[in-house]
C-alpha cells in the first residue's frame, strides 16, 4: 500500500448485514483531496462511509485509513482511528437535551479533554469556522436544518481530523445552504484536509469541481462531469 494514499482499499468488499453492497473494490485517496461518491440511492456510498469509519467491519480485501489497518483494526484501536476522522452525518445525530456549546463540549469530554478553559476555547473555535458563535446556547431544536449541519460540521472538526468523510451533508437542506456548506468543506480542503463526500447533489458537483467516484452495480467508477464556471 502506497505511503501517500490516506485511504486506500485493494479488493474489498464492502458488507452490510451479510448482504454484499460493493464487491472487490480498489479505491486510492491521497492525502489532501477532495473527493465526491456519487451514485443513486442504495448503491453503497453510505455503506463505503461506514467500512472507512469502522462502523462496519472490513471482512473481506484490504484497506488502510490514516495509517490503519481495517482488516485488522481491534475493537479497542476504533476510537483512535476515529479521532483522525470527522464524520458528516446527514442525520445531523445531535443531542437534543442540551444546547450547541453542551454537543461539542461533551465529544470533547469523550475524547479525553480534561481542562474546561481547553474545552471552551476548541468550540469557540470550531464554531467560529463555520459561523455559529452567535448560537452557542442554542438548543439544537431551535436551529434550522443548514443551521444543525454547520454544528455537525463544527462537531466533526473538534479534535483535528485528517479527513472529513460527509454522508449526504446537504441532502435535506435548500440550495443557497447546501452552497455555503460546500464552501464550508472545500475551505477546509484548501486548509490540508483530506474530504470525501458522498452525495447525489449534481448542480453543487458541477459548482464545486472535484474527483468524483462513481458507485454503482456493486462497483466504483472515476467518472467526468462537465464543469462549468462559476458566475455567481
Amino acid at each position: 500500500m502506497s505511503e501517500e494514499n490516506i485511504i486506500e482499499l485493494v479488493n474489498a468488499d464492502i458488507v452490510q448485514r451479510d448482504h454484499v453492497v460493493l464487491s472487490d473494490i480498489s479505491l486510492e485517496i491521497k492525502t489532501g483531496e477532495f473527493v465526491y461518491l456519487i451514485g443513486k440511492v442504495g448503491s453503497g456510498k453510505s455503506s463505503l462511509i461506514k467500512t472507512l469509519n469502522a462502523e462496519l467491519p472490513l471482512t473481506k480485501g484490504a484497506g488502510k485509513v490514516s495509517g490503519f489497518d481495517l482488516a485488522e483494526l481491534k475493537s479497542r484501536e476504533i476510537p483512535f482511528l476515529r479521532r483522525k476522522l470527522g464524520v458528516v452525518f446527514q442525520d445531523f445525530r445531535l443531542l437534543s437535551d442540551r444546547n450547541v456549546y453542551d454537543n461539542l463540549a461533551f465529544v470533547l469530554k469523550a475524547t479525553d479533554w480534561k481542562d474546561e478553559k481547553e474545552i471552551e476555547d476548541r468550540v469557540f473555535q470550531v464554531l467560529d469556522k463555520v459561523a455559529m458563535t452567535h448560537k452557542l446556547m442554542s438548543m439544537t431544536h431551535q436551529l434550522s436544518g443548514g443551521e444543525q449541519q454547520r454544528v455537525v460540521i463544527a462537531r466533526a472538526l473538534l479534535n483535528n481530523p485528517e479527513i472529513i468523510l460527509a454522508d449526504e451533508p446537504t441532502g435535506n437542506l435548500d440550495p443557497q445552504t447546501s452552497i455555503d456548506l460546500l464552501q464550508i468543506f472545500k475551505d477546509l480542503n484548501e486548509q490540508g484536509k483530506t474530504v470525501v463526500i458522498a452525495t447525489h447533489d449534481y448542480p453543487l458537483i458541477r459548482r464545486f469541481p472535484a474527483r468524483i467516484i462513481t458507485v454503482d452495480e456493486q462497483k466504483i467508477y472515476e467518472t467526468v462531469i462537465t464543469r462549468k464556471e462559476n458566475k455567481g
